[in-house]
């Protein structure tokens, strides 16, 4: 049996990959550029563009199973074009090839952000609309890579589509964006926290769900895969707990935060690092739902979440082993 994937370098594609060989799969990855969270599995890499139809083709020869994963993940708008090309543009061409190969399932990633998140009162399921004009970049280029996969889908193409929400867990080899947040609150890098939270999933939860997509879940319909609401100052706290570090406490007024956002983003440039935060990233933060339910996936992927404090603790193992934190 051999799998598709495409952004097997990223947390979860890597965490898929190695889940996937463990029961016997062969797997084939799609690599542009980066493969140092892959480069030593037992895998095929095979050299291609989520942008190029051709390559794509190739990429897909022989392939029972796909998954899906590629994508531009920005907080900060798409300046260049390259978010709506990568998770619309890139969505849309592989889809087709897909269709044309007539595959077994085809599993694709798109996230919480697709979704329209107000009313905040009111629970946030799979009957949700997407978000439209109104939406961020990345969200509306998720949004729009949902249309074609569920356009794939009524013309014949066996698709379940997957929405986690925040990712988080061991095994990051970057690490990624939230990952990099972790270390930083490890290190009392954070000068201060906002108000909000997010939702948390541990990765490995998400690859066990996107495993029993394979062959479960129906064709056309798409699963929120959630963990559990914590705030910012919860989720330091729970570093603190497990590392026994000493980790931000201090909560500013969200008012304070978006005062001071010229300056954040005048310094990252001027310095050349990426902002401590964004406009998008204080919104995310502040607007996200607290009612997110996963049960949809729970009745037909038998999906289920751990709990937070466990994910935090087998994080920071892994960044210990792996020298990110002494």
């Amino acid at each position: 049996m051999k799998i598709a994937i495409t952004g097997a370098n990223g947390h979860v594609g890597s965490n898929l990959c190695k889940a996937l060989l463990q029961k016997g799969y062969q797997v084939r990855a799609l690599t542009h550029n980066n493969t140092k969270a892959i480069k030593d599995l037992p895998i095929e890499l095979f050299k291609g563009d989520i942008l190029d139809k051709k390559s794509l083709k190739l990429f897909m020869q022989d392939i029972d199973y796909c998954f899906h994963l590629a994508a531009y993940i920005s907080i900060k708008g798409d300046p260049d074009g390259m978010v709506w090309k990568i998770n619309a543009e890139g969505t849309k061409n592989i889809v087709a090839i897909a269709l044309e190969q007539n595959i077994k399932r085809f599993v694709h990633f798109s996230s919480i952000h697709a979704f329209q998140q107000h009313p905040l009162n009111e629970l946030l399921d799979e009957t949700r609309p997407i978000v439209g004009a109104e939406g961020f970049a990345y969200d509306r280029s998720k949004a729009e890579g949902e249309r074609a996969v569920h356009q794939a889908a009524a013309n014949g193409l066996n698709a379940v589509i997957l929405c986690p929400t925040a990712i988080i867990g061991p095994d990051d080899p970057e690490p990624g964006l939230i990952g990099k947040a972790l270390i930083e609150l490890y290190h009392n890098q954070i000068p201060a926290l906002v108000p909000g939270g997010y939702n948390w999933v541990d990765v490995r939860d998400v690859v066990q769900g996107a495993i029993s997509a394979m062959t479960m879940g129906r064709s056309g319909e798409k699963y929120l895969l959630s963990g559990t609401w914590h705030s910012l100052s919860e989720l330091s706290q729970l570093v603190a707990t497990v590392t026994r570090a000493k980790t931000p406490h201090i909560v500013m007024p969200m008012w304070v935060a978006k005062v001071g956002l010229p300056f954040i983003t005048m310094y990252s440039r001027i310095v050349g690092v990426e902002p401590l935060y964004t406009k998008e990233s204080l919104q995310i933060i502040s607007e996200g739902s607290r009612l997110i339910s996963n049960a949809k996936a729970q009745r037909e992927l038998n999906f289920s979440s751990r709990d937070l404090e466990e994910t935090i603790r087998d994080a920071f193992s892994w960044f210990r082993e792996h020298d990110y934190i002494h």
